[in-house]
């Protein structure tokens, strides 16, 4: 395993295990995003606003009204005109 990753392994930390192999797993992806710093706004915009329904949804009961909540939240300024 490459990366220096020998010295943790090498220890007696035990706390680290679960975190050396995913990390040597995707090294590359994870350098990629840090050097080239490219984002989709698109998604990064989508888990916002779902983050946002799930604070807002507790009182949503079921399925369908949360896809109905949803939708309206992201196609709703486009039905009414605003925007």
């Amino acid at each position: 395993m490459e990366g220096g990753y020998e010295p943790v392994r090498a220890s007696d930390l035990q706390c680290f295990d679960g975190v050396l192999t995913p990390l040597a797993n995707w090294r590359e992806q994870i350098t990629t995003d840090f050097l080239q710093r490219q984002r989709s706004g698109f998604v990064e915009g989508l888990n916002n606003q779902l983050k946002v329904l799930k604070r807002r949804g507790y009182d949503l009961d079921s399925v369908k009204t949360l896809f109905q909540r949803l939708r309206l939240d992201l196609e709703g300024y486009r039905w009414f005109g605003i925007g």
